[in-house]
């Protein structure tokens, strides 16, 4: 899984995915090496606080942002973004598929992922 971090911290020299000047001057800093330090403190602090659980948005969405920025997204997408709704969650905007898109795919075959259709093993086997 990919998260950025390290991306942001130690950027390759080829084959980037994070565009770290843009991005940099999207966050409202001159240099980069500016942004580095902000985000390596941000992260430092939110893992202190322990905040770094898992949020949906992020990983399960084709874009996370604001509305403007969903909007051009969907437009780039054209019709790959036909199914694909823009959300608003504690002032965030997230474009993602609903899960009732897929539903007629996968009918009956995630029956046996079912709890239950599960078998537990004893922690302790008897002889």
């Amino acid at each position: 899984m990919h998260g950025g971090y390290r991306e942001i911290q130690a950027p390759p020299k080829r084959y980037a995915i994070i565009d770290l000047r843009e991005l940099s001057a999207l966050c409202g800093f001159s240099q980069a090496s500016q942004f580095q330090g902000a985000h390596r403190e941000w992260v430092t602090e939110a893992l202190r606080r322990e905040l770094g659980g898992r949020e949906d948005r992020w990983s399960e969405a084709v874009a996370v942002g604001s509305l403007a920025f969903i909007e051009k997204v969907k437009e780039e997408l054209g019709g790959k973004a036909i199914h694909r709704a823009a959300t608003e969650v504690d002032g965030m905007f997230t474009l993602r598929e609903e899960c009732e898109v897929y539903k007629h795919v996968f009918a009956g075959k995630n029956d046996a992922l079912r709890l239950e259709n599960t078998h537990f093993w004893q922690e302790k086997v008897e002889r």
